[in-house]
């Protein structure tokens, strides 16, 4: 069954422990090109869209889901946002846990909203990411 609005509410399970370095924060600042001295120093934090490393195996929970019939290769990441209680500093080791918010059927594309919840592994919540996908249709 394709994906529909039907799977609105649908859960993943948390990921994998993901722990943030210094390191990683480092190179994600320098792939940005962003000297921000904010991301370097004994008190680093890391950039506002780093979250995305973090989410994105959760993501991939979604695209592999079967019961979506979700195609990679038809898939447009549309929109992000975040909302923050803190951001993410060297040390953080943080599961992500995604929610299908809604899909709508449009003609010959899905629009599905997902929003994916950073948490430590103490239960920290750190900040919610909120994306849009388009996903294009199989002609008939």
């Amino acid at each position: 069954m394709p994906i529909s609005s039907e799977h609105a509410g649908r859960t993943y399970p948390p990921t994998a422990p993901y722990e943030v370095s210094a390191a990683k924060i480092g190179e994600f600042a320098q792939a940005l090109g962003d000297a921000n001295p904010a991301y370097a120093g004994p008190d680093l934090v890391a950039p506002p869209t780093f979250v995305t490393v973090v989410v994105q195996p959760a993501w991939q929970l979604m695209f592999d889901d079967p019961d979506l019939g979700i195609a990679l290769h038809r898939i447009v990441h549309a929109e992000q946002r975040f909302s923050y209680q803190r951001p993410l500093r060297p040390g953080d080791r943080v599961t992500v846990a995604l929610t299908l918010d809604q899909v709508r059927n449009r003609d010959t594309a899905d629009f599905i909203t997902a929003s994916a919840r950073v948490e430590t592994v103490e239960g920290e919540h750190l900040c919610t990411g909120t994306a849009v996908f388009v996903h294009t249709k199989v002609a008939a």
